[in-house]
């Protein structure tokens, strides 16, 4: 169990901890000097008959390190506010109050510190204010105990209720989530190199492990690990935790990062969230307003989006849009707090939602759905109810990461909600709305072109479904073709009852064509050619093998270039050569070099690749699509 101190600067916070674990949290020379503490401070308790102990986080009071005080807080079990009782309730005593209720903690003790300098009468009534305070917030049933750290009264039973809840406290096991810790120090020590600490959030992580820092996505190795103050081979959820990295130096990492699994690593930087205003804020939340966003153990200036409404007033709750400076790192189910500006104090707090808030349409009908969708109790829930009403489908991949679970804890939802394809699902009113789509778009198709076979796969697509991702598109394609719906013929798709008939005239120069086109082989065949070698008209050469690339018999590369199937699967089957052997990238000049083409042809080639989706342009480059079956049944 960790348990994090809270209050207003010099009521007791740090002589608390040292009163209880025997450890003076206060390292730096400066907070010795001044007698206060800066940054975050750790000590340990043994729990008396068990193989276990509780960790303390003491965190600064000062007004101006609040911002720390939310690192350490965010990774807590149970609270300690304490208020001195020479002093009764002070402004942080307050703001702090609003920290821990804003972070969802319902677990923890209200402690009334140095009784010692107080008559019984003050004590009592700084106890009467200190249970006022907390009423209305989810730590109004716990205990007020009167403590005094110097002479010793109540730390007993101040121990007993601490032993007694770690006693009841359930830590996680680790099991079924990715291993995430928000990092809340770093620093580096001789022999190990550089090392971090945090609470572990999810998950669990063991010696040797590879992860990845987010959102810098630099990849690192655990060396060794420290849980709880010990030397361990394994750490898991719930545990204070301090691990040697390898492979990334001290300069590359701040607090504010996280070290995560690499399948749940990610950088955002718009995140959807469910807010609550604190009911003491004077105004309400409205959008555009500038706010210091708290995350994990990042702190950084961003902007807020209501979603649901013009604002969200004091004591209310709403959904929100958190558009930040710079990237972070965030997960479903991640608290998060906001505070003005200034930092002067603190205006709202509540969870992640989605870490991928969408730049557009973040107020519609359909994305509200979706935020509904993202309230469900467990990852398998929300996948089967957001594929009920993602008309695009889902991205398998982010939303696992968003999630911060493995893919395998989503089958049982999407297997309820739909279908997938890949890293793709797309639910099953979705898909069957698609299907009858791309049906209809196809007949209205043959209908405004009857002497066409049909349009390529990416043009239908276009007419069709233009926001469908491609990963969909493809499955839904050779659903299609599966039930016999449609026909795909080489780049061409068609409905099985269209066809484009040749006349005699075509029938006969096809014929006379056909071993000629085959001879050509990679350089292809040209109309003027085939028109002068058949003793043909150029005019009914044209139209006979327009006719015939119609049919997907055969391939038009450019004007009047020519190409049987067979030839241009043998070319399909190049490129994918080419691809594999250098990293999913195709060059004309590797293209040329593998097919002995001048460089002008292979350009030519590739280009008409990239046209009917086989191949993606990224800048000098065509990356072979993974996504497409075109050519890949035929062979060279």
């Amino acid at each position: 169990m960790i348990v994090g101190t809270a209050g207003h600067i010099d009521h007791g916070k740090t002589t608390l901890v040292r009163a209880l674990t025997g450890v003076d949290t206060d390292r730096l020379p400066e907070e010795k000097r001044r007698g206060i503490s800066i940054d975050l401070g750790y000590a340990f308790l043994d729990l008396p008959g068990a193989d276990e102990r509780i960790g303390f986080i003491d965190v600064p009071g000062h007004e101006r390190l609040v911002h720390t005080m939310l690192a350490g807080a965010t990774g807590i079990d149970f609270g300690l506010l304490l208020v001195a009782a020479d002093d009764g309730v002070m402004p942080q005593t307050r703001e702090h109050l609003a920290v821990l209720s804003l972070l969802g903690i319902t677990r923890g003790a209200a402690v009334v510190t140095k009784v010692d300098r107080a008559d019984p009468d003050r004590v009592q009534a700084v106890c009467a204010q200190t249970r006022a305070l907390l009423e209305g917030t989810p730590l109004a049933e716990v205990p007020v105990l009167p403590v005094s750290a110097i002479d010793g009264a109540g730390v007993d039973a101040l121990k007993t209720l601490l032993f007694e809840q770690a006693r009841h406290h359930r830590p996680q096991d680790g099991s079924g989530q990715l291993f995430r810790m928000a990092i809340d120090r770093v620093f580096t020590l001789e022999g190990l190199g550089t090392v971090v600490t945090g609470t572990i959030r999810a998950g669990a992580v063991t010696v040797g492990d590879p992860l990845l820092l987010a959102p810098t996505m630099t990849e690192v190795r655990v060396r060794s690990l420290h849980a709880q103050n010990r030397a361990v081979q394994r750490a898991c959820a719930g545990q204070r935790c301090a691990i040697a990295l390898g492979g990334v130096a001290r300069e590359r990492i701040s607090r504010g990062h996280w070290i995560v699994a690499p399948q749940a690593a990610l950088s955002t930087d718009r995140i959807d969230a469910e807010l609550a205003v604190w009911p003491g804020e004077s105004t309400v939340l409205r959008s555009g307003a500038p706010v210091l966003v708290h995350l994990g153990t990042a702190s950084l200036p961003g902007t807020v989006a209501v979603l649901d409404g013009p604002s969200v007033a004091p004591g209310a709750s709403g959904r929100v849009q958190l558009v930040l400076r710079q990237p972070v790192g965030a997960w479903h189910s991640d608290r998060v707090v906001l505070r003005d500006v200034s930092a002067t104090r603190t205006i709202a707090g509540g969870r992640v939602l989605d870490p991928f808030g969408p730049v557009r349409y973040r107020r519609t009908v359909q994305r509200q759905a979706e935020l509904q969708a993202a309230c469900a109790p467990d990852p398998s829930s929300r996948i089967e109810q957001l594929l009920a009403v993602s008309a695009q489908g889902v991205d398998l991949r982010r939303f696992a990461a968003a999630q911060g679970c493995p893919r395998e804890m989503l089958q049982a939802g999407i297997e309820r909600g739909g279908i997938a394809y890949g890293d793709w699902a797309i639910g099953q009113s979705q898909l069957a709305g698609a299907r009858t789509t791309v049906l209809e778009g196809l007949s209205r198709f043959h209908q405004s072109h009857p002497d066409e076979l049909g349009p390529d796969a990416a043009r239908l697509r276009r007419l069709s479904l233009p926001r469908l991702p491609e990963p969909l598109w493809r499955g839904l394609l050779a659903g299609l073709q599966q039930d016999g719906e449609l026909v795909v013929r080489g780049a061409l798709v068609h409905r099985p009852d269209h066809g484009v008939r040749l006349s005699a005239a075509d029938e006969r120069i096809a014929q006379k064509a056909a071993p000629r086109l085959a001879a050509a082989r990679f350089e292809g065949a040209w109309v003027r050619d085939l028109a002068r070698d058949c003793a043909e008209p150029e005019p009914s050469m044209r139209t006979a093998l327009a006719r015939m690339a119609q049919r997907g018999d055969l391939h038009q590369v450019v004007r009047d270039l020519y190409y049987p199937s067979a030839v241009m699967a043998e070319l399909a089957a190049i490129v994918r050569a080419v691809s594999d052997q250098h990293d999913a990238e195709v060059t004309a000049a590797r293209f040329r070099d593998a097919t002995g083409l001048g460089r002008k042809r292979a350009i030519q080639v590739l280009e008409y690749f990239d046209r009917i989706g086989l191949l993606r342009r990224v800048g000098d480059v065509h990356r072979l699509r993974t996504d497409t079956a075109l050519f890949a049944s035929s062979t060279a």
